[in-house]
C-alpha cells in the first residue's frame, strides 16, 4: 500500500514539474521570445536593435545574478532613461518570474 501511495505522489510531483516547464515555455514565447528569441540568442529584429545579450553564452549568464534577472523581469529595464524592456511584475506571479529565470539559465551551452 505504501508503495502505491508513494508511486502516486511521485507521479503527481513529476507531472506538475512538466506542467510548470510547459507553462514557462509558453510564458517565454508569449512575452520574451520576440526580443530574446525562442532560443535565448537575441537574434531577432528587435533583439538586434536593442543589443540584447545571447543567453546561450555562459559568459553572459555569469554577469547577472538570479536576483538581478528577477528584478529586471519584474520592474523592467531602462537604458539611458529609456525603457528597453517593459515590466512584467503586474502580469506575472513571483513563481512565474522565478521559473523564467530558471528557463533563461537553461539556455546556457
Amino acid at each position: 500500500m505504501r508503495r502505491k501511495v508513494s508511486l502516486f505522489i511521485a507521479t503527481i510531483v513529476c507531472s506538475s514539474g512538466i506542467a510548470i516547464a510547459a507553462d514557462t515555455s509558453a510564458i517565454w514565447k508569449a512575452n520574451c521570445a520576440s526580443c530574446h528569441g525562442k532560443d535565448g540568442s537575441g537574434a531577432t529584429m528587435m533583439g538586434k536593435k536593442l543589443n540584447v545579450k545571447d543567453y546561450r553564452d555562459p559568459r553572459v549568464q555569469a554577469i547577472f545574478s538570479d536576483a538581478e534577472a528577477e528584478r529586471a523581469i519584474k520592474e523592467g529595464v531602462k537604458t539611458n532613461g529609456k525603457e528597453t524592456m517593459k515590466p512584467f511584475g503586474g502580469k506575472l506571479s513571483d513563481t512565474d518570474i522565478k521559473a523564467l529565470v530558471a528557463y533563461i539559465r537553461s539556455f546556457k551551452k
